[in-house]
């Protein structure tokens, strides 16, 4: 009886031996997080990320992707990439920038002038350099930028001139760039998370927001601030992190695949932004709020101070 068992185990095992040769390995799920809602333009890149690598891999592999702030607010995300229990995420380059202070450069006022001239920034070897050492300094590799596009100001009061912002409450992203323009200005910078924004707006605990066209548009900010500053002051730009403790239980090559499939919606997302921005403001303007082209010019000696305050001479 002992030999018949020991004979069928070495049967099994060669029969698992060669199923082994012929079967597919199991999936292996990656999670990729973000602080946008379905419908966002980053969720978007997420979504075309998953399936792409679906796609590819016809099943192997697949990406589950975490919207809405699922996982955890950006600094959250960020912890969970450096020890490997988040393979990916879309976070605002703020959250790099509080860390590392030469990211601030990319949210100087009026660097660039529009949409497409933030996409071809973003798009630079220069800006690329910014991410060589993360790994070594976060352990995040950065596959590369995104963006929503460049920031203006709504407003639940008329804003004519510069010194009307002057005491008013204006959110922003919790950043010290952002802050530290809006000081200047006179205004009180209030920070405050994307998914706090519409209640705040909605009962006066804040004048203004800093904010996108695409959020202002699809979140319907602008029912209840009717007059927009169509200043485009700053860009506001995104960066695609994959964990780098969790990349080397990869191999090299999927590992590289991985980052350019990310990579590739990421940038598809930066180049359709500038015609995006605009249907976005026809629609703003259909809904009769009033909205005000303004430039430098406007915000006086203010983006002029910012720079010598925040950036490195």
């Amino acid at each position: 009886m002992t030999r018949c068992l020991r004979h069928a185990r070495h049967y099994i095992a060669s029969l698992l031996l060669l199923w082994g040769f012929s079967m597919p390995a199991a999936a292996t799920l990656f999670r990729i997080g973000l602080i946008t809602p379905p419908g966002h333009q980053w969720t978007d890149a997420a979504d075309a990320f998953a399936s792409a690598v679906a796609t590819q891999y016809g099943g192997e592999h697949e990406v589950i992707v975490y919207p809405s702030r699922q996982l955890g607010t950006e600094a959250q995300m960020l912890q969970l990439l450096q020890t490997g229990a988040l393979d990916f995420a879309i976070l605002t380059v703020s959250e790099l920038s509080n860390r590392l202070p030469r990211f601030n450069a990319l949210y100087a006022p009026y660097r660039v002038g529009s949409a497409q001239q933030a996409a071809e920034l973003l798009g630079s070897a220069a800006a690329r350099e910014l991410l060589a050492g993360l790994p070594d300094e976060l352990g995040v590799i950065g596959t590369g930028y995104t963006m929503a596009g460049m920031r203006h100001i709504l407003s639940r009061k008329p804003l004519a001139q510069v010194q009307d912002l002057q005491g008013i409450k204006v959110r922003i992203t919790p950043l010290a760039p952002v802050r530290d323009f809006y000081r200047l200005l006179g205004a009180a910078p209030t920070p405050m998370p994307l998914s706090s924004v519409f209640d705040a707006l909605a009962n006066g605990q804040i004048d203004a927001i800093d904010m996108d066209l695409e959020s202002i548009w699809t979140l319907r900010y602008y029912e209840y601030a009717d007059t927009l500053l169509l200043s485009g002051h700053m860009m506001f730009p995104a960066v695609g992190l994959m964990s780098a403790r969790g990349s080397l239980r990869l191999p090299a090559h999927l590992r590289q695949a991985l980052a350019a499939l990310l990579q590739q919606q990421l940038e598809a997302v930066l180049n359709r932004y500038p015609a995006l921005e605009a249907q976005w403001l026809n629609q703003l303007q259909a809904t009769g709020i009033t909205i005000t082209a303004v430039d430098a010019a406007w915000f006086g000696e203010a983006p002029v101070q910012w720079q010598q305050h925040t950036l490195p001479p």
